[in-house]
């Protein structure tokens, strides 16, 4: 008996276990990685098979449709179904993972109503319309437009990196409502907005990526008309509501990865013993080295997700430090995979290619580390800004 869980954990453990073993087997085959329409249908009908189970929004509080878990039993769930092998969040990961916990603690009852339970069920997808190409990572400098016209904003802009536009239903789109000025700094007059991506005057054009792959789009508005009652908070306040986005984006939505992770690292290791590589003895102190970074993240992956439950549900400035990290350290590792595997890692056919390529993003994606670094400087440790 594991005395860290409760006899209520352990057990949600094997009921949990016990569902996997059943529904792995009969989850059919994934798409191709290009087949874009075919991934949201694979990975809706995933989440839907979570959600007829009891599974979905374990992170969730009851009254946003969450299951109310305790945060180890979200834990618990992540490294079961990680060690079964089940699909990730996938086309899902903004609504899950993003919008969806923001709109549950930011939004009204009614924007609860309408958009949580079709993110729970697998119905509605969402995509991130934040980063614009003349922003760079300084966010807030974004130029996106939206000019109130009775009960609607009209809104005319562009933005780049958009995850999931190709298939998604609607964006979580931050636009500009009061122009920079004297009196209105760039970080105010920024407002939060649910958008439908089949509104009239939108263009997505998907970009491909180092790795070949098209999850990211620029998106383009003409005009575009968004209802007033879209706006997740007050006109506006969207820096702060963003704040709480890039709370959940850095402090738990990458718990399940760094699961991920420390199982990629154990198989390196019998890669190394395989293909004799774990004879260097440096190669066996690098390995080492991030077995114990591993460890501390998915330490400090815990305490996260327990501050969020006792927050509230919002994630502290601690995903900072985490996000810097474990950026870090992902590269790291997946360096390494080159370093056992030799030329064998160029293959792009090959297990860890295409994760070696994605794991160069990470240092960019969701806040560059510069930007963390500034964070965790400023915010934690209470240095001063620079003049």
């Amino acid at each position: 008996m594991d005395l860290t869980y409760t006899q209520e954990e352990q057990d949600f453990r094997a009921r949990l276990r016990e569902w996997l073993g059943k529904t792995l087997p009969e989850l059919p085959a994934k798409p191709s990685p290009d087949d874009w329409p075919g991934r949201r249908a694979y990975d809706c009908g995933w989440q839907r098979r979570l959600y007829d189970a009891g599974y979905a929004g374990l992170h969730w509080p009851v009254d946003a449709g969450g299951r109310g878990a305790t945060p180890t039993q979200h834990l618990i769930f992540l490294e079961e179904t990680e060690r079964a092998g089940a699909p990730y969040v996938g086309a899902n990961f903004v609504g899950l993972l993003h919008a969806g916990p923001t709109i549950a603690a930011e939004g009204t009852a009614a924007q609860r109503a309408r958009w949580l339970p079709p993110v729970l069920r697998g119905d509605e997808v969402w995509c991130q319309g934040f980063s614009e190409p003349d922003a760079g990572s300084d966010l807030a400098a974004l130029r996106t437009r939206a000019v109130r016209d009775g009960e609607d904003y009209v809104i005319t802009g562009s933005k780049i990196w958009t995850s999931h536009a190709e298939v998604a239903d609607w964006c979580e789109l931050l636009v500009r409502t009061d122009p920079i000025s004297a009196e209105t700094p760039k970080h105010r007059g920024i407002s939060w907005l649910a958008m439908p991506m089949d509104a009239p005057g939108i263009t997505v054009r998907p970009l491909r990526t180092l790795a070949g792959s098209t999850e990211f789009a620029e998106v383009f508005l003409d005009e575009v008309r968004v209802p007033v009652a879209n706006r997740v908070g007050e006109e506006n306040d969207g820096w702060r509501v963003t704040m709480v986005t890039l709370s959940f984006e850095r402090g738990t939505a990458f718990v399940g990865e760094v699961v991920a992770c420390r199982r990629t690292l154990g198989e390196l290791a019998r890669t190394a013993r395989a293909n004799g590589r774990w004879d260097d003895p440096v190669l066996r102190r690098r390995l080492g080295r991030l077995y114990g970074e591993f460890g501390a993240l998915w330490r400090l992956t815990q305490w996260n997700v327990s501050e969020s439950e006792a927050s509230g549900g919002v994630p502290g400035v601690g995903g900072s430090v985490f996000k810097l990290a474990y950026s870090h350290a992902r590269q790291e590792l997946y360096d390494t995979v080159a370093e056992v595997l030799g030329a064998d890692s160029l293959a792009l056919d090959g297990e860890w290619a295409l994760d070696r390529l994605s794991s160069l993003s990470y240092t960019i994606a969701a806040g560059t580390s510069q930007i963390q670094r500034n964070i965790v400087a400023e915010r934690i440790l209470g240095l001063p800004k620079g003049r």
